[in-house]
């Protein structure tokens, strides 16, 4: 789950858990990208060339990587309040993409034609999805209580979500347009942060169980959850499939996609995913 500053979603004074989105991915050379110290940072699946994208006062969070690995949408409070931005790959082209209340957490569809994100823009934590220039802002979700970290399935007619219905965080699928929805995990606490392989046959989450979190993953119909490891969070997948970017004790970590070989790249928050350029 999302924990930023000194408390979960903390960076938009929303008391609500949620997670942040990631986008699917395919196939090539990537580099893991996540945010520490208020700003956006690359790095190579070796833990070397880390270069840092954003500079400034603002905190620049949850960055997430077009499929296409040209641009990065990412959240800022530069404007004194988060809205989201874009920018290319090499941190450059910088500009923003919403004007209003409270926005965050972003996920490019697999085409880069649109952005799912989480508004607060209503007073509530909703999701949200809008085309990649920042038009045609519409609402997906209508929900009492919070939903967040959306994520789009590989084939596009599809976003996973960690949404809370009856006071408890699962896991739910909807179709892009936001109907069809369906629950996948039933369980006491949090599962939240859903990550999509790139075959669209499995789906890793986070799972907190009063504080202890881990990282699961299932079948894409919710069926034969397993646990990948003890502590953890904010999964996200690689574009090849073989590996899986988390947050661990305040640092970026790469990990096998069965749970083995862990490794620390960087110390820092939110990681995900930048394909190589087309």
């Amino acid at each position: 789950m999302l924990r930023v500053g000194v408390g979960v979603f903390a960076l938009l004074a929303i008391s609500s858990t949620v997670a942040c989105g990631r986008s699917p991915a395919k196939s090539g050379a990537s580099l893991v990208i996540f945010s520490g110290s208020g700003d956006v940072y690359v790095i190579g699946l070796d833990g070397h060339g880390r270069r840092r994208l954003t500079r400034g006062r603002a905190k620049d969070i949850a960055p997430n990587g077009s499929l296409d690995g040209r641009r990065i949408a990412f959240a800022s409070d530069r404007g004194r309040r988060f809205e989201l931005y874009v920018m290319n790959r090499d941190g450059s082209g910088q500009r923003r993409l919403t004007d209003t209340p409270e926005n965050a957490f972003p996920a490019w569809s697999p085409n880069g034609r649109r952005i799912a994100f989480v508004s607060n823009r209503d007073g509530n934590l909703e999701l949200y999805a809008m085309n990649a220039d920042g038009t045609g802002q519409r609402r997906l979700t209508r929900n009492a209580e919070a939903d967040g970290s959306p994520a789009w399935s590989p084939d596009g007619r599809r976003i996973a979500c960690g949404c809370q219905r009856g006071g408890n965080f699962d896991i739910y699928v909807m179709r892009a347009d936001g109907g069809g929805r369906r629950r996948l995990t039933r369980a006491p606490g949090v599962d939240a942060d859903p990550t999509w392989s790139p075959d669209a046959r499995r789906i890793a989450f986070e799972r907190d169980r009063g504080g202890r979190r881990g990282i699961f993953v299932m079948n894409a119909d919710g069926s034969r959850q397993q646990r990948l490891t003890q502590n953890g969070g904010d999964p996200a997948w690689s574009p090849d499939g073989q590996w899986i970017a988390l947050v661990r004790s305040g640092g970026v970590y790469v990990m096998h996609a069965d749970g083995t070989r862990v490794r620390r790249l960087s110390r820092g928050e939110l990681p995900g995913w930048l394909p190589a350029a087309r």
